[in-house]
Parts: structure tokens; C-alpha cells; sequence
């Protein structure tokens, strides 16, 4: 894809930015969700609200392309199988386990941020997806500034448990299957209706675990263990994941994807991390050494060469 391209192309871009955006912020919610809520619970509260409202917003904007919700055939239920199972579910089992099996959350961090080198591998084979020399380079080059800006002025590379490094591609490899998922759902689908599908069938495989490891119980012992100022910041941080990263985000990446493939969108993913960073410098003061600044220049340098439409690698 080239930026001279034509104004939907333009539209993915842009929607992929302001997901990158939102998501960037996902984890400083989470974090601070976790202070107050356990796991499970806090994925149960996020999730059941985002799923009721996709509904509600499908069901009021049934005609449009992109928040209508379509009524989901059975020859195409593999399909959202496979996508609800991967994402949310899956990823974030193995997300949880691959922090906890390594010492280090930085190193963690920066393998959780690898999909862009597992899309073009998936995308080709799984979708025929051509690759381009640029795309390889711009990911190639967008990579590295994510392990710069992640390891550059860190001091635990330890690294733990190595079957930590196994989860972590492992979940990557789940989002990125998420991903091909999104492609391959017809285009009869919105956006909405491929999320709404996907997370209401994660939201089955989490209910049992969520019942047999915290259950109701975890929800009525919040009031005997924190204050009302806690759980209002917590509440705050799930809505906010509920709405923008779990809704908004999800509908407006599933759009761009479809319109510009696996690769190219999932090559995103490497700016995450920056725009985390600068949340982090503008609202809690954390200063940023010049490695990280070469980081993300790195991101962004790479981004636009991966988005440069050039001569394609004929596979074979």
C-alpha cells in the first residue's frame, strides 16, 4: 500500500493509528485494575459489557457496513470458533503465564510485541497473502526499535523460566491467527459483527474458568478489601477497556485489516509501544533516554517502509 493511495486506504491507516493509541493505554488500565480486582473477574466485568454493548449498537445500526450486526450462519461458526479462541481467550491465558514464567516484565514486554514478524509467515500461508521486499524490511526495521526502545536503559535481562519465551510466541501466534481469522470471515460480516461474534465466545471459555477460580465470591469480598475511592479507579479503568480498547479499538483494527491485509495492519502493533512510552513521559514524567528516542524513530521509519508499495516477492 502507498500513502498516494486512495481515501480508504488513507481511513485504514488512520484507524489503525487511533487503535494503536488506545490499546497503547490498555495496559496501564490493566495494571491498575489489578491493584483492586483479581484477574478473572476483572476480564469477566470487561467483556460481558463490551459484548452487551456491541449488541445493542448492532442492533440499532443494522444497515451499516461497518456497526450493523449480521446474524452469524452455521457454516461460518469455524471460523469465529477459531477467532474467539485465539483472541481474547488464549492470548490472554498465555499473556498471564509468560509474565509469570519470566523474571523479567520488560523482556516479557518485548516478546508480547513480535507479531509482525510471525504475520507475514502466517498471512502467506494461510491466506496466500504476497509479501513485499518493503514490508519485510519496514517490520525488520520497525522490530528492532521496539527492542530498543523496550531493553535500551533497562537493567533485567534475566530471564527466567525459558518456557516463558515458548508462551510468549505462542501467544503472539494466537493474535496472529485472530488476525487471519478477521480476513478470512466473509465480507458480508461488519467489523462489529466479527468482534461481537469473537469475544462472545471467549466470553464461554472464560466463564467457566472465572467460576471455578474466583467466582461471584470475588465480586462480593471487593467491599470488605478496598475503599470506595479504589474501586471507582478500578471500575474507571475496566470502562475505559471495556469501551475503547475492547470495543472501539477492536472494531476500528478489524476494519483496517480487512482492507490492507494481515501484514501491513499487524505491522502496527510495533508503534504500541512507543505511544506507551510517551503516555508515560506526559503524564507521569518518565524521562526517555536518547535510545529510546532512536527506538522510536526506528518504529516509525519502519512503519512507512513497510507501508511503501514496491515490486512484490513471488512466493515459489
Amino acid at each position: 500500500m502507498s500513502f498516494s493511495g486512495n481515501r480508504t486506504q488513507y481511513l485504514a491507516v488512520g484507524a489503525l493509528i487511533v487503535s494503536m493509541l488506545i490499546w497503547s493505554v490498555s495496559g496501564i488500565a490493566i495494571k491498575h485494575a489489578l491493584e483492586v480486582l483479581p484477574p478473572f473477574t476483572m476480564i469477566i466485568l470487561r467483556f460481558v459489557p463490551s459484548v452487551l454493548l456491541m449488541l445493542i449498537i448492532g442492533l440499532v445500526f443494522r444497515k451499516s457496513q461497518l456497526f450493523g450486526l449480521q446474524k452469524l450462519e452455521w457454516r461460518d461458526l469455524p471460523l469465529f470458533l477459531v477467532a474467539g479462541f485465539c483472541q481474547p481467550f488464549l492470548y490472554y491465558l498465555l499473556e498471564t503465564f509468560t509474565y509469570d514464567a519470566l523474571n523479567s516484565p520488560t523482556i516479557a514486554e518485548t516478546l508480547l510485541s513480535t507479531s509482525p514478524l510471525l504475520s507475514p509467515i502466517f498471512a502467506a500461508v494461510l491466506l496466500r497473502e504476497r509479501v513485499t521486499k518493503y514490508n519485510i524490511i519496514g517490520i525488520v526495521l520497525s522490530t528492532l526499535g521496539v527492542f530498543a526502545l523496550s531493553l535500551l536503559g533497562s537493567h533485567d535481562y534475566s530471564i527466567g523460566n525459558y518456557w516463558g519465551i515458548l508462551l510468549a510466541f505462542a501467544a503472539v501466534s494466537a493474535a496472529v491467527i485472530d488476525s487471519v481469522m478477521m480476513r478470512k470471515v466473509p465480507a458480508k460480516y461488519s467489523s462489529l459483527s466479527f468482534i461481537f461474534y469473537a469475544q462472545l465466545i471467549s466470553l464461554l471459555f472464560f466463564i467457566p474458568i472465572w467460576l471455578w477460580r474466583e467466582g461471584p465470591q470475588a465480586i462480593a469480598n471487593l467491599q470488605f478489601t478496598i475503599t470506595n475511592t479504589q474501586l471507582m479507579v478500578a471500575l474507571g479503568c475496566v470502562g475505559y477497556l471495556t469501551v475503547f480498547a475492547s470495543v472501539i479499538a477492536f472494531i476500528l483494527f478489524c476494519f483496517a485489516l480487512r482492507k490492507i491485509g494481515v501484514t501491513q495492519a499487524n505491522a502496527f502493533n510495533n508503534i504500541r509501544p512507543a505511544f506507551t512510552a510517551l503516555w508515560m513521559l506526559l503524564f507521569f514524567g518518565e524521562q526517555l533516554p536518547v535510545g529510546k528516542w532512536i527506538g522510536m524513530a526506528l518504529i516509525i521509519f519502519g512503519l512507512f517502509v513497510c507501508q511503501y508499495k514496491g515490486e512484490r516477492i513471488r512466493k515459489g
